[in-house]
C-alpha cells in the first residue's frame, strides 16, 4: 500500500495552525518543507523559548520565557527561512480567556506589569475588576504576559 505524501502533509499543515513558528520567518514559506530540523535555533536562542515541536520542528513556547527579539535563531540557521527586512518579526498577538482572575474579581495584573510595549490595557469605567484589553497595534507577541499568568488565561496567536 502506498501512501500520499500529499493528503498526508495537507492533514499536517492543519494540524499545526496553532503553532508559532519562528520569528522573522519569509511570507508564505513552507516551514515544514524547508526547515532541515538541525536545532540550531534552539541551542542558539538564550531565553530557550525555542523547543521541538511535532516532527522535530522547531516552535515557539512561552510557558516559560519570553521572546526577545534577538535573532540568534536567525544568525545560526544555515537555511534560507527568514527575512530580516520585514517591519515585525510575525503576526502573532496577545488573547485573553475568560479564565483571567480579574473576571472573577480577583485582583491581578501580572500580565500588564510584564507587557513592555504596554499593550495590555484595564478599562476601570465601571468596576475594579476587568479583564485586560490587548492593545493589537502595540502587541508585539513577544510572550512575557504568557508564563506571568497565574491561570494560564493569556494564549500568543496568530492575528489572522
Amino acid at each position: 500500500m502506498s501512501i500520499n505524501l500529499a493528503r498526508r502533509s495537507f492533514f499536517r499543515r492543519k494540524e499545526q495552525d496553532n503553532v508559532i513558528r519562528l520569528p522573522w520567518l519569509k511570507a508564505n514559506l513552507e516551514f515544514t518543507d524547508k526547515c532541515t530540523r538541525c536545532g540550531d535555533c534552539q541551542t542558539a536562542c538564550p531565553e530557550s523559548v525555542i523547543i521541538l515541536g511535532d516532527g522535530g520542528f522547531p516552535e515557539i513556547d512561552f510557558s516559560a520565557s519570553e521572546c526577545n527579539f534577538c535573532k540568534e535563531c536567525v544568525n545560526h540557521c544555515k537555511e534560507d527561512l527568514f527575512d530580516l527586512t520585514q517591519v515585525q518579526a510575525w503576526n502573532n498577538k496577545a488573547t485573553i480567556s475568560n479564565g483571567c482572575l480579574n473576571i472573577e474579581s480577583v485582583y491581578c495584573r501580572s500580565c500588564a506589569e510584564s507587557c513592555e510595549s504596554e499593550a495590555l490595557k484595564f478599562n476601570f469605567t465601571n468596576t475594579t475588576f476587568v479583564s485586560p484589553d490587548v492593545v493589537l497595534d502595540d502587541c508585539n507577541g513577544c510572550g512575557a504576559c504568557v508564563s506571568v499568568c497565574p491561570v494560564n488565561a493569556i494564549a500568543v496567536k496568530l492575528n489572522r
